[in-house]
């Protein structure tokens, strides 16, 4: 495996635990600055619209540098953004510190990917993709129980420096073991228009839409869990924790077996995965109410949903020609496909519907999802063994 890679799992990992570990932190954060609890709740949705207006605005901006130098930038962003909350001396510092931190999110794992894909074989790009996300993968698992961890027992400005050093790691990582090619190829579109150019390409627009209509059902889903889990399953809050890490290791051997897949028939493993993934949503709804179905059901629900994710990021910058706005976009996509998917679970339990509707509304996002990307793998059949093969080394 190239060191370089390790170094973007190591930002990928970094970046993950600044997403999710305040979970964990907010009563404490709350308490601290003397806010309520919907105050300290937006230092998380801040996070997120930071996270979608950073991952079109700074690759945008930085279209025509050199990949690893953009890549060193948005690590020297989130080290700040790290830096600014743990010694934060008020709120808004905080939430700006957060802001911050998330503008360099959708922009790393974007450019990160095209990096990661560059320091392999063109056959094993979608593997090099999931190694890179695999970071993202265990933050997920370990985000919340470390952030409430040391938070517990240093306080919780002290889960921000220790980001903040995993941060510097990978800083290290990338000036040390990535390659300086100096340009982006020559082949990749530079400058905005150029990379507004790639979306020309009605594959580009299938693969974002399936993209988020896969988070988005997922999401939906997932964002109601703990009820589910409580006042169906009939768990005890307790068990929630160790719930959700059952699925964060779903989302870890799902991220690493798509990679593997994505290789070997693109394609069809994006439409197995998400097919597999409705399957998952719709059967949990049915059977919520056993102990032993929802843990294997969640555990499937991870899989399946992070299965697609190093093929989608990999097929949506083959037919923008390599274009680093076409991948950002991708994140940003998933990134509304969440918050539409919440919406939407929202509304089914609001209407009166129960705390498995998240699971059917999930269900029915996800379908349209497969018929997306299955239309979408229809269309490309003529083009696709060319595609592949003009895809340059990014």
């Amino acid at each position: 495996m190239p060191k370089g890679l390790v170094a973007l799992a190591v930002g990928g990992f970094g970046i993950g635990l600044t997403e999710f570990l305040i979970a964990g932190l907010l009563p404490q954060v709350a308490a601290g600055f003397a806010v309520s609890e919907a105050a300290a709740g937006r230092l998380i949705s801040g996070y997120a619209v930071s996270v979608a207006v950073g991952a079109i605005a700074l690759t945008a901006a930085t279209a025509r540098l050199p990949r690893k130098h953009v890549l060193v930038g948005l690590v020297v962003l989130f080290v700040l953004g790290n830096l600014l909350s743990a010694v934060a001396p008020s709120y808004p510092v905080m939430l700006l510190g957060r802001i911050v931190a998330a503008l360099c999110h959708g922009s790393f794992f974007g450019i990160g990917s095209l990096v990661a894909r560059s320091l392999v074989a063109p056959e094993r790009a979608s593997r090099a993709v999931a190694v890179m996300f695999a970071g993202l993968t265990v933050a997920n698992v370990l985000g919340v129980p470390f952030g409430a961890l040391v938070g517990e027992r240093w306080g919780w400005r002290a889960a921000f420096w220790a980001v903040t050093v995993i941060g510097l790691l990978a800083l290290a990582g990338i000036v040390a073991f990535v390659p300086s090619p100096g340009q982006t190829p020559p082949t990749a579109p530079t400058g905005l228009r150029a990379q507004l150019g790639a979306f020309r390409s009605g594959q580009v627009w299938l693969t974002l839409v399936a993209t988020a209509l896969g988070y988005g059902g997922m999401f939906g889903a997932f964002s109601y869990i703990a009820y589910t889990f409580t006042e169906v399953g009939g768990f005890s809050s307790a068990d929630v924790a160790w719930l959700l890490m059952v699925y964060g290791v779903g989302l870890v051997v799902g991220n690493l077996i798509g990679g593997r897949a994505a290789d070997h028939d693109r394609d069809r493993a994006l439409v197995l995965a998400l097919a597999g993934l409705t399957v998952t949503l719709a059967v949990f709804g049915l059977l919520a109410t056993s102990a032993t179905a929802s843990v294997v059901l969640v555990f499937l629900m991870g899989v399946f949903g992070f299965a697609g994710v190093p093929g989608m990021i990999t097929r949506v910058t083959d037919y923008a020609h390599g274009a680093a706005l076409a991948a950002s976009a991708n994140v940003s996509a998933s990134n509304i496909g969440n918050a539409l998917g919440a919406w939407a679970g929202g509304l089914a339990i609001t209407a009166g519907l129960g705390y498995t509707a998240p699971l059917y509304v999930g269900a029915g996002i996800v379908l349209t999802s497969v018929l997306v990307m299955t239309v979408a793998a229809h269309r490309a059949r003529p083009a696709g063994r060319q595609a592949r093969a003009s895809a340059v080394r990014r």
